[in-house]
């Protein structure tokens, strides 16, 4: 294993009882559900054999709440990162689950106009680009010892396809990138490589809401 990896890490469960798709809107914070599985993604980065030297987190709130176990438990400082922050989305505010659900209304239907591109919010390719973008920079600014990343389901998942070379177009249920969740890169002269996912929140699971991801 390489003397330097990228991990991107995802933010804990929300407070999110209206199961709204809150995107980038202030005021989404961790449940108390949610401090546990930042805190599993703490310990399961603290307890590994690698050294950490740099810490990135989104500016939303509940990605910089979960980065800070991570600087309490490494000894390190968040520095705020502003491409690996939630995509801009048209339903945001709206409710994102159930049968009330914005998305199963026909008078929202045109938005799904173009879901390659995808039409109801910022194209996938431009996600895919920035959040890219941002970890060669890290990479590229950090010596010796791994960088980790907090951030958020979408930009997480846009970087594990784009770096796979598969389409950006899928279905957001098939995500995998659970909360919490740890999914490592390495970077071999110019080209990204996934090397790891672990799910160190696994056993927090059970009922916890999840639908508040673009």
């Amino acid at each position: 294993m390489s003397d330097k990896l990228l991990h991107l890490v995802r933010h804990g469960e929300v407070h999110n009882p209206d199961l709204v798709l809150y995107g980038r809107i202030p005021g989404f914070r961790l449940s108390e559900r949610g401090h546990a599985m930042a805190e599993a993604a703490a310990l399961e980065l603290a307890g590994s054999d690698r050294k950490v030297v740099a810490l990135y987190a989104s500016p939303l709130e509940r990605a910089q709440q979960s980065a800070r176990p991570i600087a309490s438990a490494l000894g390190l400082e968040i520095q705020t990162e502003d491409r690996i922050i939630e995509p801009t989305n048209f339903f945001e505010g709206k409710v994102n689950s159930g049968p009330d659900a914005a998305f199963k209304k026909p008078r929202y239907w045109y938005k799904f106009v173009n879901p390659f591109r995808p039409s109801w919010g910022e194209p996938y390719r431009q996600v895919a680009a920035r959040v890219r973008e941002a970890m060669n920079d890290a990479w590229d600014n950090t010596q010796g010892g791994d960088i980790v990343m907090v951030a958020h389901q979408s930009p997480i998942w846009m970087a594990h396809l784009d770096i796979a070379g598969k389409p950006l177009f899928h279905n957001p249920a098939t995500r995998r990138c659970d909360l919490s969740s740890i999914t490592t890169f390495e970077r071999r002269g110019n080209r990204w490589f996934e090397v790891d996912y672990r799910n160190p929140a696994k056993s927090l699971m059970g009922d916890a809401t999840d639908v508040g991801a673009v």
